[in-house]
């Protein structure tokens, strides 16, 4: 978002008619509202700066719920912006460590500013970027406590605060377009001013989920989490923030649920062994806190292959931490064998899914050229080392039956 878009935003008139604007839909939907607005009179960068800007609050939702129809964004601010359900388990966490004051350095749209004003926490907000620095304080105005400043999160006065927040820029824009930056020596600020603040204060540190390891302080602890599936974030907490005892954690919510695997360290791999009755996928936060072998020992299961993140066993195991699914039978694993035996078996369309083996699931769908009226999922997999195919059906959680939970508040 261009300065020139923001100051018409924030007009009294730019306000009124964002609000007014139906729910964004479709683009030609976009093109009667253009013509409408238009015709009553408004100019055109008004228009094209609301219609941006309620394209941005519907894709918002995902995030912050109907918090979004009351705020404004940049692009590359959602891209990075911490949901909303997230958001509130970090700002607890300050709040059970007994921070009353944190500085949130690089604060973008203020989504975790936001939520640390929820449970009363003083909040000192900064953001280097002009514009994305008055689109926090606009979406942060119903909070007395916390004041955005337009600084470089170096530049910030610590004096009185008693901890801090960063979420290091890890995106760039240039021509409208936003690009993830790959090193993690090009974040800003640097991940070298972020722990280096642990010296001073209890500091947690938000990362992209796939950052290097080795990048993660020793005395730290390395939180990742997924969201329904998708691995959205790694937190890297020092000082009173980070738990005793803990160095690796997987926090997986789904729904209004949040469970958590944790452990001193990376946790060592369990013994390798013949395919069971049953598959398990564990959830990427599990595989990229490393704590697949602990899963593994929870569920008395073990691995189907060594380096291969997939679990089996003899018996059915209800766990958030990792999907089922029960093997019906072996396949062929050469692609002439299998071709010929779904297709023996009325099958047309299929699910592939895989690991440890070279193979692109929507090219091997395309060349096996199935009909049939029945669907199913076949797991492309290694056994112990060798290559293997295997039909399987996923396990409903209500028919799932035994326990492998830490269930947290």
């Amino acid at each position: 978002m261009e300065r020139d878009e923001l100051v018409r935003l924030l007009s009294a008139e730019g306000l009124a008619l964002l609000d007014s604007l139906p729910e964004y839909s479709t683009k030609s939907d976009v093109v009667k509202t253009v013509s409408e607005l238009r015709g009553r009179g408004h100019d055109a960068g008004l228009v094209a700066a609301v219609l941006s800007q309620s394209r941005l609050r519907a894709k918002a939702r995902a995030k912050f719920g109907e918090f979004a129809d009351r705020m404004l964004f940049t692009a590359p601010g959602l891209e990075q912006a911490t949901r909303l359900r997230v958001a509130a388990l970090h700002a607890g966490r300050f709040a059970r460590a007994g921070i009353r004051h944190v500085a949130d350095l690089g604060c973008g749209i203020g989504g975790d500013a936001l939520a640390m004003a929820a449970v009363d926490l003083e909040v000192t907000a900064a953001e280097a970027d002009e514009v994305t620095a008055a689109v926090a304080a606009f979406n942060l105005t119903p909070f007395p406590r916390v004041r955005v400043v337009h600084s470089p999160a170096e530049e910030v006065a610590l004096d009185g605060i008693d901890a801090a927040w960063l979420d290091p820029a890890r995106r760039t824009t240039a021509g409208g377009t936003t690009t993830r930056i790959a090193d993690a020596a090009d974040y800003s600020p640097s991940l070298e001013f972020a722990f280096g603040l642990t010296e001073r204060m209890p500091v947690g540190v938000k990362l992209g989920p796939g950052t290097d390891r080795d990048v993660v302080p020793a005395d730290a602890e390395a939180q990742w989490i997924s969201v329904d599936g998708d691995v959205v974030e790694l937190v890297v907490w020092t000082g009173a923030l980070a738990r005793a005892g803990i160095g690796r954690a997987a926090l997986v919510i789904r729904g209004d649920a949040a469970h958590e695997l944790v452990a001193p360290a990376d946790s060592v791999d369990a013994p390798v062994g013949p395919l069971g009755d049953y598959l398990y996928e564990p959830d990427g936060a599990v595989i990229r806190a490393r704590l697949i072998g602990d899963l593994a020992r929870s569920m008395g299961a073990w691995m189907i292959s060594e380096r291969i993140a997939y679990l089996t066993g003899d018996r059915a195991v209800h766990t958030p931490f990792a999907r089922g699914f029960r093997v019906l039978e072996r396949l062929p694993a050469d692609e002439r064998g299998l071709r010929r035996a779904l297709q023996d078996r009325g099958i047309g369309t299929v699910e592939i899914k895989k690991r440890g083996v070279d193979v692109d699931p929507a090219a091997l769908r395309t060349r096996l050229k199935l009909r049939g009226e029945r669907s199913a999922t076949v797991v492309l997999t290694r056994e112990e080392g060798r290559h293997v195919a295997v039909l399987v059906e996923r396990m409903p959680p209500e028919a799932q039956v035994g326990s492998a939970s830490n269930t947290i508040a």
